[in-house]
């Protein structure tokens, strides 16, 4: 299948795992898993073609790897993102000293008085690799990249998540642990 087909689907995806899983007919499982033949057979009732193969390859080329089934191959779920209610079941886990998060110049001032709030995501997002945040940001505008003192909030008590695919997430991360980089 083609780049910008698959582009296309992982769009979708995205929408029914991670916000309107209704949309299409399907509520979330717990953790956020839904099993692979009714994703396929609920897109099929909407109109929309998906096989099962089509589907890995979809969560194996994702730019971002986004997606992922679960060990026996029978579930898919987002990795995060959501703002459908889900508890991922991600433990806590010790971030490195510093993460960063790419966001639009046009939101700066609001960050930088507010912190990084999760609005109607789950968790804030970040990143130990500079690259993948500036291009976060560049989606919204021009971009800023932001670096956060995770060794920090570790000590005053936050905690973090860290997800499959390398994303660490936590709830807030208020203004004083931020530094415009």
């Amino acid at each position: 299948m083609d780049a910008q087909s698959l582009k296309k689907i992982s769009k979708q995806l995205s929408y029914v795992l991670r916000h309107r899983p209704d949309s299409v007919g399907l509520e979330l499982g717990e953790g956020g898993w839904v099993r692979v033949d009714d994703l396929i057979a609920a897109f099929a009732s909407y109109g929309k073609s998906l096989s099962a193969s089509v589907l890995e390859q979809v969560v194996a080329e994702n730019d971002k790897q986004r997606f992922e089934f679960s060990e026996d191959g029978l579930r898919i779920r987002a990795r995060q993102g959501h703002s459908a209610e889900v508890d991922l079941g991600y433990d806590p886990a010790t971030p490195p000293d510093v993460l960063y998060h790419g966001t639009a110049t046009r939101h700066l001032d609001s960050i930088l008085q507010q912190g990084l709030v999760k609005g109607r995501r789950h968790h804030v997002h970040m990143s130990t690799d500079k690259e993948t945040m500036i291009q976060v940001g560049m989606r919204h505008g021009k971009p800023v990249l932001l670096s956060i003192d995770a060794r920090r909030m570790v000590a005053n008590g936050f905690e973090f998540y860290v997800t499959g695919n390398g994303v660490w997430l936590t709830d807030h991360v208020p203004c004083e642990y931020l530094r415009r980089v």
